[in-house]
């Protein structure tokens, strides 16, 4: 217990080891993620859209979870070598299957009925998926988003173990240089960071959700089907 005690104060005073550790964690984090959602979101809205691809869309998911973080960065070192684009394209990987898996499922899984009511009143395919399909499927895509942020988070450091740029985990598998106090510190600061960002997703989970939608969406189960199976919820109708 009292390393754990000794890692605040260490944080107090190496506030600026601290917060430039912490800037270069969330820009790895922020463009990894920027791109995972770039690739994936189109991709799984398109496919639920026309429900075709259910096997790929899953089974990728599967895949993605299924592969140790740390070997799938090993894997992109092999492929383009040591350096910072290496463990971004490693956090891209991992985040991307959980996006494509719950836009999918996300498009998917919006009443059939709605969405024929939509078409017999004279809408376009592409205004059925804006204007009925997406609002509808917005709780549950932003889940994915959600889950894909954390695991981000959680996994840059990483990086540190393999020779690139970890953010914080540049401090915590230094132990040698930051003592155990550092060490501590810096992993105190990575499980704060990674609430912060699910609790900040969860905010914008609410806002960007239909506001005639949000008293009837259970926010916790959906969360939970994200990070686990999203098929198990669905999207609310």
């Amino acid at each position: 217990m009292r390393p754990v005690l000794d890692g605040f104060p260490w944080i107090a005073h190496h506030l600026s080891l601290v917060f430039d550790k912490l800037g270069v964690h969330l820009l790895i984090a922020g463009i990894a993620l920027a791109v995972a959602i770039a690739i994936a979101t189109p991709i799984g809205v398109w496919l639920g859209h026309i429900h075709r691809g259910s096997f790929a869309a899953i089974n990728i998911s599967n895949v993605g979870r299924a592969l140790p973080s740390l070997a799938i960065i090993a894997i992109a070192i092999g492929i383009v070598g040591l350096g910072r684009n290496t463990l971004i394209l490693a956090l891209v990987v991992l985040a991307a299957p959980v996006i494509l898996t719950n836009a999918y499922v996300a498009v998917d899984t919006v009443d059939r009925d709605v969405v024929d009511a939509a078409r017999g009143m004279g809408l376009r395919e592409r205004e059925v998926l804006t204007h009925v399909e997406l609002p509808l499927a917005l709780p549950l895509l932003f889940a994915g988003i959600r889950t894909a942020a954390v695991y981000v988070v959680a996994t840059v450091p990483l990086g540190a173990l393999t020779g690139t740029d970890g953010g914080l985990g540049d401090i915590i598998v230094n132990q040698a240089s930051y003592r155990l106090e550092g060490v501590v510190g810096a992993a105190i600061c990575v499980a704060v960071l990674a609430i912060f960002i699910d609790a900040l997703f969860a905010a914008i989970q609410r806002v960007a959700t239909p506001r005639g939608l949000r008293g009837h969406i259970d926010f916790a189960a959906i969360q939970t089907a994200a990070a686990g199976n999203p098929q198990e919820e669905g999207t609310p109708s």
